[in-house]
């Protein structure tokens, strides 16, 4: 089963890309992030004929996220929105079952700055996350999106330049590392324990072009899948070409 999970940063911006993604990898699931998407105006038609059916979670201009799921799989109790997240109409969760596998899709958020209102709402949606993996982590499951963390230095291209700011700081840190904790991998680090591997680039200054990423994207496996992982990859292709996103998708084979 391949899955991927990708901030599109817009789907109507960026649906040519997306249906791109899947006629390139034919994906058993996708996970999407920062859709932008009304919820009348979900491109399930466009999704349809390329083969797939989507469960969403939308709020307009802002967030949202999908999970989409090829027309042969069964794709069903979907859930929207996360128990405890501070904010519940900002679209950031969606959970539905495939073949099943409870699989979710989600976009922590940013956080702005150490210290504000929106880095303590940052915190307390990573807290909620951890509630419900614990409870997910029994049995199996895939929580996949844009978690806006790097996890370790590592998954900085360069950690001095981040001092002080969010995504790297301990809170953060600590707060990712419960939700794996609960029960589940990191699947590109079990592969790659020493890759940088970093899926999300500023658009200005030539970042891309000068490898100046970050690692925020991930897929976290529950243990009862950690012996069916295969293959855990970004395709770096996808933040070239034309509208590109600021991230590439994550690839995960099991």
């Amino acid at each position: 089963m391949l899955i991927v999970s990708w901030n599109a940063n817009s789907l109507r911006a960026r649906l040519p890309r997306v249906l791109e993604l899947l006629g390139a990898h034919r994906p058993d699931v996708v996970c999407l992030q920062e859709t932008k998407s009304d919820p009348d105006a979900f491109p399930h038609d466009e999704l349809r004929q390329a083969g797939y059916a989507a469960v969403h979670h939308s709020a307009g201009r802002w967030n949202g996220v999908a999970i989409l799921a090829r027309e042969d799989l069964d794709l069903a109790d979907p859930t929207l929105g996360l128990p405890g997240e501070p904010h519940g109409d900002q679209a950031r969760w969606v959970e539905a079952t495939v073949d099943g596998m409870r699989v979710a899709s989600v976009y922590v958020p940013n956080g702005r700055a150490v210290g504000s209102d929106e880095f303590r709402d940052k915190l307390a949606f990573l807290e909620a996350m951890r509630e419900r993996a614990a409870e997910l982590s029994g049995g199996t499951a895939v929580i996949t999106g844009d978690l806006n963390v790097c996890r370790t230095d590592l998954d900085v291209y360069d950690p001095v330049a981040f001092t002080g700011s969010t995504h790297v700081t301990a809170e953060e840190r600590e707060r990712l590392e419960a939700i794996v904790a609960t029960g589940f991998a990191d699947a590109f680090r079990e592969l790659h324990p020493d890759e940088q591997g970093f899926t999300w680039w500023d658009y200005r200054a030539g970042h891309f072009h000068k490898r100046m990423g970050l690692r925020i994207d991930y897929a976290l496996i529950s243990s009862d899948l950690r012996p069916r992982l295969v293959a855990c990859g970004i395709d770096r292709g996808f933040r070239k070409g034309s509208k590109p996103s600021d991230h590439a998708p994550l690839l995960t084979e099991l």
